[in-house]
């Protein structure tokens, strides 16, 4: 799954640089997080670093967005080598 932040979100900006993945941007209101970007910091880090340093617990798994950990790990794979090209 991917995550989600909800509009408790206070845009303290703690989030946006712990992002290995550049998902988390500056929205019209709050923070938000690019789908397709985040792979819940599969192949980085154990947790989702977002989550952790979010200070009011308002990142949660998105709920319209399924994904195993096989295809978080595949997202990984194809954003670190879009990196490196």
């Amino acid at each position: 799954m991917s995550l989600l932040i909800t509009d408790e979100c206070i845009n303290c900006d703690v989030c946006e640089p712990e992002c290995p993945n550049d998902a988390i941007y500056q929205g019209q209101e709050i923070y938000e997080i690019a789908s397709h970007k985040c792979t819940e910091c599969v192949g980085h880090y154990d947790t989702p670093q977002c989550v952790e340093v979010c200070p009011i617990d308002c990142i949660i798994l998105h709920p319209d967005v399924r994904e195993t950990q096989d295809e978080l790990m595949q997202k990984y794979h194809q954003l670190t080598a879009a990196k490196a090209a």
